[in-house]
């Protein structure tokens, strides 16, 4: 960040963090958890966003990008788009269906396709 929270550098935050839930909310609603099938929606949006935040930091470091359109686009946009609260429920959900194994499968597919969407992101932007 260049100089502290300012009250238009948090409005900006706050409207790229509602694009980013409202974008979130439509791909949730076009990918919506069917039964006996994983919450392919929040995979997508966890992964996306993942992605997309890697590449943000990657391409923010090469061009010298300003702390603050960081703060708006990583943590703004990317932080409204991704959900860690829904994917830990519907996680729950699962276990709590008796389905151990789409539990299981759904947080070892979140972590492992998020990390290596947002480490081979940085890596092709920096």
């Amino acid at each position: 960040m260049t100089g502290g929270l300012t009250p238009l550098i948090a409005a900006a935050v706050l409207g790229a963090g509602a694009v980013g839930a409202v974008l979130r909310y439509a791909l949730s609603r076009a990918f919506p958890v069917r039964p006996g099938h994983l919450p392919g929606g929040i995979l997508i949006v966890n992964v996306l966003g993942s992605g997309l935040a890697g590449a943000l930091i990657g391409f923010a470091e090469r061009a010298e990008l300003a702390g603050d359109v960081r703060l708006i686009l990583v943590t703004g946009f990317c932080g409204g788009l991704t959900t860690f609260s829904t994917w830990s429920v519907e996680t729950i959900e699962l276990f709590d269906g008796g389905r151990w194994r789409a539990a299981i499968l759904n947080v070892v597919m979140t972590l492992v396709l998020g990390l290596a969407a947002a480490a081979a992101a940085y890596l092709a932007a920096r």
